[in-house]
Formats: structure tokens, sequence, C-alpha cells
């Protein structure tokens, strides 16, 4: 999967939300795009780092403090 494989994931995932909202007014839907695949990220990234939050924090390209923020904000340690 590429990067585009990703950005058409989500542009079809949204779209797919704004047909089923049937007319009504969409309301914080940067944070809510943005906690789902980020969170959906860490667990995946988690799972492929079997658990080790250097390596995970190393795949990512952030800081193992704010990698454990994150995991701690979504309740995933």
């Amino acid at each position: 999967m590429s990067t585009n494989d990703l950005a058409v994931c989500v542009r079809n995932t949204l779209n797919r939300y704004f047909d089923d909202l049937e007319g009504e007014k969409p309301s914080g839907v940067y944070d809510m795009v943005v906690q789902n695949v980020e969170r959906s990220m860490l667990e995946t990234i988690m799972q492929h780092a079997d658990g080790n939050q250097t390596l995970a924090a190393d795949m990512l390209g952030i800081n193992r403090n704010t990698l454990r923020r994150k995991l701690t904000d979504y309740q995933l340690l």
C-alpha cells in the first residue's frame, strides 16, 4: 500500500461518513479523523514492534516520551 492508497481510504471513508449524515451538519470532523487514524496507527505500530516502545517510536519518527504520552492518552498501555 502506498501513501496514495491511504489517502484514498481516508477520502472514501469521509465520503461515506458525509453520505450517512443525510444532510445533517457535521461537527468536529478534524478531531474525529485525527483521533481515529492516530489510535489505529499506534495500535498497529505497537503490534509490529512487539510492544517495544523504543522501536515503535523509531518506526514512527517520534520521541519515545511523545509515544508514551500518546499511548497513555489513548489508554493503550
